[in-house]
């Protein structure tokens, strides 16, 4: 008797949190019954494959249909029919056509006792003929009134009303298993994105107290903060532009920070970090099974970053077949997971930050057009540290109290003499780079005064005199030409490696001595061509 199957089945089916993990269940302990031919669930979803849909000319409003969802079946005289493949053309049902478009529509259940000598109704009588369908059971699915779409049950034996009656029962225990698997998830799914977003926070936290905050009131400094507070308040994209280690991150996040979502987290990402298969699973996510090493659903950056802000660091590093899909997330809000076929809507702040001139990128055809004037509608340029110099010393103060208390050497003190060395120093680094000599003359000096010439070496001249191309306050500046700065960093940065024998993370490695984040040196190496020293 089916009855007797059901019972053992709802307990299966009770077990399961997952919402296929439910379906599968019903489905194949139903097809397990040895007169069942056919089990399948059908549930209710917007319309999505209209043009290609088998029953589009049926159907009375595509805004949403029926979805085959599950599928279990005893094949006996159909020879290579899978009856658990989801994408043949019933696959869509519209509501209100053919049986199962009725029960999912006025939620009352359609038993067909025996139709073996006119089975007209069906849509493949062959099929019923050859595999000796008798009879036909639908039910819906219900769960708090609302309908979640409709469980049948095709039968090589009469099914009676008694059999139909249990049938219903189970189908409505089905409904609030479904229900609860679908709250199973959504909550996991909210507990693992407020897993990554804390972990981003505590990232950010830690990011912060390490690089400080916005010090300065140089002149050009202060045009900078200016534009900061006028553009925070608005939904803007805004383009940073600045040489590396100027802080650009810091100013993002001051104009995060000012911002209505400033409840809301900022995601921050460095493209140039990224690799190139990796973009896209990156930026909007990937579904399980997308593609090989894809074990579970991931959500995207830009889906963590909703109601908040993102922070594309080095967005120059975009390949340019990905900008598209980035330029349809800024003018639509919307995004689609690898591997999956929802459209997901979105609403982000995108902020967006380069060393590279992108208006050249633009011209070369390396970057798109019509994304750098998406991202560019507010522009916001860092000058580098050689051109705010009335910002060395207090950002020198700042810095010296924040390593005081973490290396736990309140003895040391900044000394005039220390300025001027400071102030005689051209910073290729700039701002990253001054934290990480503060920091490395701390641990050097221990106690007393700061000893920066230990740090900066033969660069350091004598106080108030500075070599002939770092001169800070003649009126005869000498320009150095693009080629020579990128001379002089292929250079500085191969004494870095050779001077920690090719080690460029971690304390005391390359990356620490130049003052730039691990992953940016990692990706100069591979634009210049430099091989690690063994």
């Amino acid at each position: 008797m089916i009855a007797e199957s059901i019972l053992s089945l709802a307990v299966s089916v009770a077990a399961e949190h997952s919402v296929q993990g439910v379906l599968n269940t019903i489905v194949r302990g139903l097809a397990a019954h040895p007169h069942v031919a056919l089990a399948r669930i059908w549930l209710l979803s917007p319309g999505d494959v209209c043009d290609s849909c088998f029953m589009r000319a049926k159907c009375p409003d595509q805004t949403e249909c029926l979805h085959l969802m599950a599928s279990a079946g005893n094949p006996t005289n159909s020879p290579g029919e899978d009856w658990t493949f989801l994408h043949g053309h019933f696959r869509r049902m519209p509501l209100k056509v053919t049986k199962i478009g009725e029960v999912g529509t006025s939620e009352n259940p359609i038993l067909i006792k025996d139709f073996a000598p006119q089975n007209h109704w069906i849509a493949r009588p062959d099929w019923a003929r050859r595999e000796g369908i008798r009879s036909f059971a639908g039910h819906p699915l219900v769960f708090q009134g609302k309908s979640l779409g409709v469980l049948a049950l095709f039968s090589r034996e009469p099914l009676v009303e008694q059999e139909s009656t249990w049938i219903g029962i189970f189908a409505k225990q089905a409904a609030v298993a479904i229900a609860n698997a679908r709250a199973f998830e959504e909550i996991a799914r909210l507990r693992k994105q407020l897993e990554i977003e804390n972990a981003y926070l505590h990232e950010q936290v830690k990011e912060s107290f390490a690089f400080g905050e916005v010090v300065g009131k140089d002149p050009a400094l202060q045009k900078v903060l200016q534009q900061v507070r006028m553009v925070a308040r608005t939904n803007a994209t805004v383009m940073i532009g600045g040489e590396s280690g100027t802080g650009k991150e810091l100013i993002a996040r001051a104009i995060h920070d000012g911002s209505p979502r400033r409840d809301r987290p900022m995601v921050t990402v460095n493209c140039a970090a990224v690799p190139r298969e990796l973009f896209e699973s990156e930026f909007f996510g990937h579904v399980k099974g997308a593609f090989t090493g894809a074990l579970r659903d991931r959500s995207g950056r830009f889906q963590l970053a909703d109601k908040g802000t993102i922070f594309l660091d080095e967005v120059g590093e975009i390949p340019i077949e990905l900008q598209s899909k980035l330029l349809r997330v800024l003018q639509e809000g919307q995004l689609e997971r690898v591997g999956d076929d929802q459209t997901r809507q979105i609403d982000v702040r995108v902020i967006s930050a380069s060393n590279r001139d992108l208006s050249r990128e633009v011209e070369t055809s390396r970057f798109r057009r019509d994304l750098y004037y998406r991202l560019c509608m507010f522009p916001i340029h860092m000058p580098p540290l050689r051109e705010r110099r009335q910002d060395i010393r207090p950002l020198a103060t700042h810095f010296l109290n924040l390593s005081r208390r973490r290396l736990n050497c309140p003895d040391v003190r900044l000394t005039e003499h220390a300025v001027e060395l400071l102030s005689a120093y051209d910073w290729p680094g700039n701002v990253r780079e001054l934290q990480n000599v503060i920091e490395r003359a701390v641990i050097l000096s221990q106690s007393g005064a700061l000893r920066i010439d230990l740090v900066l070496g033969d660069t350091a001249s004598t106080p108030g005199v500075a070599p002939s191309h770092l001169q800070a306050n003649t009126s005869a500046r000498i320009v150095v030409s693009k080629q020579e700065i990128d001379r002089r960093e292929h250079e500085n940065i191969i004494a870095a490696l050779e001077k920690t024998r090719g080690r460029v993370y971690g304390s005391g490695g390359a990356a620490e001595i130049l003052g730039m984040k691990p992953t940016t040196l990692a990706y100069r190496l591979k634009k210049m061509g430099i091989k690690r020293p063994m």
